[in-house]
């Protein structure tokens, strides 16, 4: 079940909403552990022991810690044990085909071992984990004295399966104290509308070119190849922040608080900049939990790069088991250490027009080699954007793709700046009346649009659900 689905939208939201609201205060945790538990049973029943068994783990262990806040010794030991449950589960279901695929790969012979089924949301799950069990150990936040609470936390279903990562201090408050009020849930009601339009209306159909384009199915010319990959990442961002929206506004819908995760990153100047505004719950967890304990810019200039190749290669590999993310994460490494030691200087002298362009163009190579997993497509798909594949600069198949998606690009770009959000919150600031009841029913119709997109279309593919 996805956010995106008849069966979320009309039965399990609004029957979980009425039992929310009508539960009494200390009954509302559990009335979220149990609908987290359905919403993920739906497609992932096999993993809630596990999930189960490392809630119970890092509960114990955060006590612990509690416990035994005298001892340094024990409270790292404690912290360890919380940290590598974590990660086992994360190296065990994520990177084992990779891993034993490649060590038989290398005798010339297929892994005679059972293909492992990637759970749906553990690699956000187990940094969400992590990141409570370094925080108590720090002592950036407290220990969770109620199971239920911090099994509430862990299993929060508007986040488990794409994010944004969640730190417990985030919602520590809110669990306690359910802050639901008709504002909160209005405002949360928009933001998942405005979510899902995203979703649905932008990144599905910008979806659909990309997978013919991607997919070879069309005839193909430079100018194609670039439609393509500008379809592809109109459709990660709006699916990835569309998904992050719905999250966020559901959060509102039942009281609590998720941070932000995405902050209109293409209108980014710098590669430095579009990395601090896309996913920025995940670049501020490598920054706090390991590139800062790595000693971050401190040192020399040696210690620093390593540093950012460490980082940047965990990053890649977060995203999936395949040389590919590794690669994707080592080329945005070297442009950051660039930039850091000479380009953001030459860059600031640049007119603003071309550091946009310098930015999208390496951020479009970037998702060609996120894309393609297979190398030696992703080395076609480039060389097809250089020109260097032997077909033509256009033609019409091109050209009718650009007429064809050409008001949705358009609207794609105008919708990836800020504008429309500050319009959007000036016209929801407003106490006039005529207004309110304009903005209510052009939510209703978004929604509507919505709704029709999904009874009519079977494409509706969640891209982060590799994760």
């Amino acid at each position: 079940m996805v956010f995106s689905s008849l069966t979320f939208l009309f039965y399990f939201l609004p029957a979980l909403l009425v039992i929310y609201v009508l539960a009494p205060a200390k009954l509302k945790n559990l009335v979220m552990i149990i609908a987290s538990f359905v919403f993920y049973a739906w497609g992932e029943i096999r993993f809630i022991p596990v999930m189960l068994f490392l809630s119970v783990e890092d509960f114990i262990c955060a006590k612990l810690m509690e416990k035994h806040r005298n001892d340094e010794r024990k409270r790292r030991i404690f912290m360890l044990v919380a940290v590598a449950g974590n990660l086992s589960v994360l190296l065990f279901f994520k990177y084992t085909n990779f891993l034993l695929g490649n060590l038989f790969g290398l005798f010339g012979m297929e892994s005679p071992f059972v293909q492992i089924i990637l759970p749906i949301g553990v690699s956000f799950n187990s940094f969400q984990s992590i990141s409570y069990a370094i925080d108590v150990y720090r002592g950036t936040t407290s220990c969770e004295k109620k199971f239920y609470n911090y099994l509430a936390y862990t299993t929060l279903f508007p986040q488990i399966i794409a994010g944004p990562i969640v730190r417990y201090v985030t919602v520590e408050d809110d669990l306690d104290d359910h802050r639901l009020t008709r504002d909160s849930f209005s405002r949360g009601m928009r933001r998942f509308i405005q979510g899902l339009a995203k979703k649905v209306l932008i990144a599905n159909n910008v979806g659909l070119l990309w997978s013919q384009i991607a997919g070879g199915t069309a005839e193909l010319s430079v100018l194609s190849y670039w439609t393509g990959i500008l379809a592809y990442a109109f459709q990660i961002y709006f699916d990835f922040s569309g998904y992050s929206d719905m999250a966020i506004g559901l959060a509102g819908m039942f009281g609590l608080h998720f941070d932000e995760n995405f902050n209109f990153p293409y209108t980014a100047k710098s590669i430095t900049e579009f990395w601090r505004r896309w996913h920025i719950t995940l670049g501020a967890w490598f920054r706090d939990y390991v590139y800062i304990p790595l000693g971050g810019n401190r040192g020399s200039k040696l210690r620093h790069l390593r540093n950012l190749l460490v980082v940047w290669a965990l990053t890649g590999l977060w995203h999936g088991a395949s040389w590919n993310f590794l690669i994707w994460g080592l080329y945005f490494a070297l442009i950051l250490s660039a930039e850091k030691y000479f380009l953001l200087g030459l860059l600031e002298k640049a007119p603003p027009v071309f550091r946009h362009v310098y930015t999208l163009f390496l951020v479009m190579a970037g998702w060609v080699i996120f894309y393609f997993e297979d190398l030696a497509l992703m080395r076609d798909y480039l060389l097809g954007m250089a020109g260097l594949k032997g077909v033509p600069l256009y033609n019409d198949r091109a050209f009718y793709d650009l007429l064809s998606y050409g008001v949705i690009f358009v609207l794609a770009a105008y919708f990836s700046t800020p504008h429309f959000k500050t319009v959007l919150d000036r016209v929801e600031k407003t106490s006039r009346p005529h207004v309110m009841a304009c903005t209510a029913c052009a939510y209703v119709l978004v929604f509507a649009g919505c709704t029709a997109y999904l009874v009519d279309s079977t494409y509706n593919p969640f891209l982060y659900f590799r994760f």
